[in-house]
């Protein structure tokens, strides 16, 4: 039967008065104090850039793969096994041995147990295929092993282009992984993304290396090129601290040069090699490499055993600062490409919001008139319950801070047709109703009752399409099939709890009288 308890209509009348003020946080002031949530606006609504970053995961698979090697010299060398022309070319690593020797090297990379395992778990069926011809080993990684070490790079990845982006201080990012090899990186209300793109673009891999005068390093050497000039030094590849020892970095003016520099702190590690380097290399130069480039190569003039220190080159205030955060966030595993690129204007955000919500009036206003003219009093009961609905809708939005975008804005307009629609078939079924039984109150609660399979069902396999669209689609898809779903919810809850409580209480009043539908 048609009826509420008061228990009931407390909730229903509780519920949708905490909806209209989450709701309303959007637009007032005061409720915002109160309540500190609002629907955040997306990149084509409030303007901003678009930039979809890939992974080049080719320096990463030959460093693992360089690191390997060193593991591999090192392992075999304990076990008086000599390996012979060790090198890596086409991501493969390749060594030959003896003949005395290939069944116990075979034996080493099938053992689950030996000690080169710890670095590679599963060595031989998962992350690494080993071949062996005429004496020769050939090491490279298998489909699995590459894709788990694309998944890692673009987790690091993730994590350290968050931590750059919001150093900055950009207002809403939203950063997303696409594929396994690709991030996204939306900044509404950012429209001169320069700056970001250079912050992004840099690795970042700090070294400290010395300067060396001829190419007899036993460590090996190499000719680098000065950041700011076109001037090359030979630098020593051996590494005596890197950018993982950083604890801080921070620009700061030396009062002595008059000159803005990146003051560093050193963690315990950092600090004793650091202090060990410039005790042992006092006169000789230490290069600050940065990304392949040498930023600056200062003569050390005595030891520096605090574990901080001062990088120099000629910064203005701006790229000294740009270089500390670059600092502190922490290499990239990989270099980033750019690979697309948008600016939306704040103006054409401003069109779009404007135009969304001219389609939403028009859209309400015309659903409102023809549900009045055909429906009276009922037609003014949905009215009122639309209304609600669309309240209840950004109020779960609001919730959960969820981003509107102007695909968001059609799933709302969405919504309220699909209102409508099942407003439509229920009063349509008491009017059926309506002719047979004299009793209002019964005829009624038949209506709701034997309509409710026919919205059922249309709600469920647009709520399966929604879900769909969620978890296959991206970016703007997103973004419809979100509130196209949670409008299913508020629809359904609106038709058959406001719309009918709002019903049971005029037919309650009416019910000795003909009522017209």
């Amino acid at each position: 039967m048609l009826y509420f308890s008061k228990l009931r209509i407390i909730i229903i009348t509780l519920l949708s008065l905490f909806f209209i003020l989450l709701a309303s946080s959007n637009f007032s002031k005061l409720s915002n104090s109160l309540i500190n949530k609002k629907i955040n606006l997306g990149l084509d609504l409030q303007g901003g850039s678009y930039l979809l970053l890939e992974i080049d995961n080719t320096p990463v698979i030959e460093q693992k793969l360089q690191n390997l090697t060193i593991t591999i010299r090192n392992y075999f060398k304990e076990k008086n096994i000599r390996i012979n022309n060790i090198k890596i070319e086409n991501q493969i690593l390749s060594f030959s041995v003896a003949e005395d020797f290939k069944q116990t090297i075979i034996e080493t990379f099938n053992d689950e147990e030996s000690d080169i395992n710890p670095y590679y778990p599963r060595f031989k069926s998962h992350q690494l295929n080993i071949i062996e011809k005429n004496n020769i080993f050939l090491v490279e990684y298998s489909k699995q092993g590459i894709v788990e070490l694309k998944t890692s790079s673009q987790d690091q990845a993730l994590e350290i282009v968050r931590r750059r982006i919001d150093e900055i201080g950009t207002n809403e990012p939203n950063i997303l992984k696409r594929g396994n090899d690709r991030i996204l990186v939306e900044l509404p209300g950012l429209d001169d993304p320069m700056r970001i793109k250079s912050l992004l673009g840099k690795t970042a891999n700090l070294t400290f290396r010395f300067v060396t005068n001829n190419n007899e390093d036993s460590f090996g050497a190499e000719k680098l090129r000065y950041e700011e000039s076109m001037d090359e030094a030979i630098v020593s590849k051996r590494i005596i601290l890197s950018g993982d020892n950083l604890l801080d970095a921070q620009p700061r003016m030396n009062n002595e040069t008059n000159e803005t520099v990146v003051s560093f702190t050193l963690d315990r590690v950092g600090a004793k090699r650091f202090g060990k380097a410039t005790s042992t290399g006092i006169g000789k130069q230490l290069a600050i490499v940065l990304d392949g480039k040498i930023i600056s190569a200062p003569v050390i003039r005595d030891t520096i055993a605090s574990g901080s220190g001062q990088i120099s080159g000629g910064f203005t205030f701006q790229s000294a600062t740009d270089l500390a955060l670059l600092l502190r966030s922490g290499a990239l595993p990989a270099p980033l490409n750019i690979i697309e690129e948008r600016t939306v204007g704040p103006d054409l955000g401003k069109d779009s919001i404007k135009a969304g919500i001219i389609a939403l009036v028009i859209g309400f206003i015309l659903v409102i008139l023809f549900i009045l003219i055909k429906y009276k009093i009922f037609g003014l009961i949905t009215n009122i319950t639309l209304i609600i609905n669309l309240f209840l809708l950004i109020g779960i939005l609001t919730i959960f801070e969820a981003t509107l975008t102007l695909p968001g804005i059609a799933g709302i307009i969405l919504t309220v047709g699909m209102a409508v629609d099942a407003n439509v078939l229920i009063f349509e079924r008491i009017r059926e109703e309506l002719k047979n039984e004299k009793n209002n109150l019964i005829a009624f609660d038949a209506g709701y009752i034997k309509s409710r399979t026919a919205i059922l069902d249309a709600n469920i396999t647009t709520l399966l399409a929604a879900v769909i669209l969620f978890f296959m689609g991206s970016g703007p898809i997103k973004g419809f099939s979100l509130t196209l779903g949670i409008g299913i919810f508020t629809t359904l809850f609106s038709v058959y709890f406001i719309a009918r409580l709002l019903t049971v209480i005029y037919v309650s009043k009416n019910k000795e009288r003909d009522v017209i539908i």
